[in-house]
């Protein structure tokens, strides 16, 4: 099978698939490697097809359920980065993402895509390992966004609940 006719397949696949569908399985189905895989994904979403990646495997963005999401403005130190991740899961969030708006390049974004427990602690994990510092470093207020997806309404006003108790929650004046 020629490349480019992969790479349409594999679209059309996710373009079918209601569900992820992971790296190791479009691999097996195509006969390649998963990192074969990975780079068609990478030159897909380069042509300008937006592709998300879950925990489970990759979607299209466009099939991915819809839910409520609210960006949440939040600041904290470094110290409190763990505690802010599992807050919100805990209470029934998953973090889409962090924003930061920097003096220079204006908001930066980074996909983040954490929804229990065990993904903050790899999160964190890859933070301590080499050394990374979160975005919100970048600000010297530590002030950034978070764009959370829940169930529902309620689920996303019981998350500013509990991130307002916390101390994270910033609100303007």
């Amino acid at each position: 099978m020629k490349v480019n006719d992969r790479r349409q397949d594999v679209f059309e696949l996710l373009k079918s698939s209601e569900r992820p569908v992971s790296a190791a399985d479009l691999a097996h189905k195509f006969g390649v490697t998963r990192q074969v895989i990975v780079a068609d994904i990478a030159l897909l979403r380069a042509s300008n097809i937006d592709i998300v990646s879950t925990n489970r495997g990759y979607i299209l963005k466009a099939n991915l359920p819809s839910k409520p999401r609210r960006v949440f403005k939040v600041s904290h130190d470094m110290t409190r980065t763990l505690d802010e991740l599992n807050s919100i899961v805990d209470a029934g969030g998953r973090l889409l993402d962090v924003i930061v708006n920097h003096p220079v390049y204006g908001d930066l974004k980074a996909d983040l895509n954490i929804s229990n427990r065990r993904q903050v602690s790899i999160f964190m994990d890859k933070m301590d390992l080499d050394g990374n510092k979160p975005l919100s470093l970048l600000t010297d207020d530590y002030i950034h966004y978070h764009t959370v997806e829940a169930d529902s309404e309620e689920d996303l006003d019981y998350i500013e609940e509990v991130l307002a108790k916390e101390g994270f929650l910033v609100v303007d004046r």
